[in-house]
């Protein structure tokens, strides 16, 4: 049993992430718990819908859970394949052509719809990571009443991807708690989650000013 009255004193932000509801009814039920009171202190929240499918084996599809907790959220990030496969937002026919202009297209809606279904999310961050034999391609967008996108970035020397994607979200909380304007927000959490992929483990040592020095404009 946990007292979040008592855990979230003194608190202005709450994160969770998918992984932790996709492990057992019991864990999803504690999540809910955590969020009710979490908004009901106006303590502002944030999921990273990371949808790990083979977690999810308990009965439950993500889509009977998600939109519950989603529900409560003032900033979702993803991509358009999870909110696809957590929340059913719908994908647009054809937009598996690795085409970053289509896909920017898709976030924007992607953003919209999730807006449109959760009245009390205002802000929505897309990730775009692909491979392409020993290349890898990343960049973001951030929907807040208008599509702010990061430049993309190419490396072939990725030494460990696992972490980068709880750095760019760590970047978005930064920027927003640091009341940084839309597009430098977005650039910073971009260049966060790129520079982890050359450390190895699951978090990154780096400071602010080095990833502000490594941020690569459009």
């Amino acid at each position: 049993m946990i007292n979040w009255e008592s855990v979230f004193e003194g608190a202005g932000w709450f994160h969770f992430s998918a992984i932790c509801p996709a492990l057992n009814q019991n864990v999803a039920d504690v999540c809910r718990e955590a969020l009710i009171v979490a908004r009901r202190k106006n303590i502002r929240i944030s999921v990273d819908l990371n949808y790990r499918e083979k977690l999810w084996k308990y009965g439950k599809t993500p889509d009977e859970v998600m939109p519950e907790l989603v529900q409560y959220c003032d900033l979702v990030m993803g991509n358009i394949w999870a909110a696809n496969k957590m929340l059913k937002i719908p994908l647009d026919p054809g937009i598996e052509n690795d085409k970053p202009d289509l896909y920017l297209r898709q976030a924007q809606r992607t953003a919209e719809d999730i807006i449109q279904r959760f009245p009390q999310c205002k802000m929505v961050a897309n990730t775009f990571r692909f491979s392409d034999q020993n290349r890898l391609k990343y960049y973001a967008a951030l929907y807040d009443q208008h599509l702010f996108s990061s430049a993309e970035y190419h490396t072939e020397n990725v030494v460990d991807k696992v972490g980068s994607g709880d750095c760019f979200m760590a970047g978005l909380i930064y920027g927003y708690i640091n009341r940084l304007e839309r597009q430098a927000i977005i650039d910073f959490a971009t260049a966060a989650a790129f520079q982890k992929l050359f450390e190895q483990g699951d978090a990154t040592r780096k400071s602010v000013n080095e990833i502000k020095s490594s941020i690569k404009t459009i």
